[in-house]
């Protein structure tokens, strides 16, 4: 079983450690998926914007 958890990233942060969490999870750049949120806030008229928000609400500390 995999005992894998999403949390925020106490290292890779730039504002709370979500983009840096999320990389960790997946195993991706963290400054892609930044850059992927940027785009997705940027295209979306803010909608990137409030799922930072909530992510970094929801997504536990480490």
């Amino acid at each position: 079983m995999n005992d894998k958890k999403l949390t925020k990233s106490a290292t890779n942060r730039m504002i709370s450690g979500v983009c840096g969490g999320i990389g960790e999870y997946f195993h991706l750049d963290a400054t892609l998926i930044r850059l992927i949120w940027a785009i997705l806030t940027v295209g979306g008229v803010g909608s990137g914007l409030i799922l930072y928000i909530i992510a970094a609400i929801v997504i536990p500390e480490p």
